[in-house]
This record gives C-alpha cells, structure tokens and sequence, in this order.
C-alpha cells in the first residue's frame, strides 16, 4: 500500500503540466549589405537606359516583358524584384495609373499601404515607394521616373505562401536594398 502510494506521488508530482510549444521560425543570418554599380551589359542583360547600385547578394536577369526589364534575384532566399521600364511617350499619365492599379491590386490582403515620395532633382529622378503591410504576395513596389522621357517600375515578390512574420527578416533586407537602388537610380543618357 505505502508503495503504491510512493509510486503515483512520484509519477504525478514530477511532471510539469503539458503546455503547447510557441510556433517559431528558423533565425536567418543576414550578411552585411555590400553593393556595386550595375548598367547591364552583363550575362543576357543588354546595356540600359539607366544605372544603379545593385547587391552583391543578388543577380539580375534578363525579363521576356520589355526590352529593358529585368528581373533582380535573391536566390538563397527565393526572392525576386521584377522591374520594368518604358519610355515616356507623351502617356505618363496612363503609365503612373497602370503602375498605380498594381500596387492597388493587393488591398484586399493588404492592412495598410503606406507610400513615400522620392525626389532627387540634381538626377531627375522622382518616385514613389509602396510598402505593404499584412499578407500580400508583394511586400515593396515602387516607380521612378524623370516625367518626360523614362518610366521604372519595380515590385518585390517572395516564392513562397505570403506570411508577414515568417519572411519579415529577408523582406526588411531587400527592402532596404531596394532603397539603395533608388537613391543610386540615374538615368543614361
């Protein structure tokens, strides 16, 4: 009896109650952000109406939709930058409310999208930038243009389910990647 009595003391005394474990993700280490200037002319880019400073960490590829679009690649973290460009042609109206359909497309899942102007008149270059919060399939789109003769836009894209929390540590890199090619925008003469 008084063995009895021991054994269920131990074995109920001793466990802690099961709690559920928090669900977490994986750390991702980030290197520190190195860039380069980039004007095509590299792999099967041809030369561009425009230059920037690019990511040591990315690549950029050809895109079939323009002449000069590009695709900027984030390989080891399945990201991708699509950028068009189209020159001005007397329609930089339709091509600002095209650009602005898309950032607008992602309202439905997005909780806010705040945009920011850019302007830097020594390089003619003016812009906006969109960042997107919630669950959306694009986390930052943005358009440059020089109002008379040159239309860039760029959107960043994640190949993978949209969840804020679990790609927040990558997409805040790229973003901030994506601001140093803004700042470093000029347009070829």
């Amino acid at each position: 009896m008084l063995l009895t009595l021991l054994l269920t003391v131990m074995m109920t005394g001793c466990g802690k109650p099961t709690m559920p474990k928090e669900y977490g993700y994986f750390r991702i280490d980030l290197p520190e952000p190195k860039y380069h200037a980039y004007s095509g002319n590299e792999g099967d880019v041809p030369g561009l109406p425009y230059s920037f400073l690019l990511s040591d960490y990315a690549e950029v590829k050809h895109h079939d939709g323009g002449q000069y679009w590009i695709d900027i690649l984030y390989p080891q973290w399945k990201a991708k930058v699509h950028c068009s460009y189209k020159r001005v042609n007397g329609d930089l109206k339709e091509l600002s409310d095209d650009a602005m359909e898309f950032v607008y497309k992602h309202t439905i899942k997005a909780s806010a999208i705040p945009e920011r102007a850019y302007s830097n008149p020594d390089e003619q270059v003016y812009g906006l930038t969109f960042d997107f919060a919630g669950n959306t399939a694009t986390t930052m789109q943005f358009v440059l243009t020089d109002s008379v003769r040159h239309f860039f836009r760029g959107a960043v894209y994640f190949s993978n389910v949209p969840n804020e929390d679990s790609i927040a540590p990558v997409a805040a890199f790229v973003r901030e990647d994506m601001l140093t090619l803004i700042e470093s925008f000029r347009w070829r003469k």
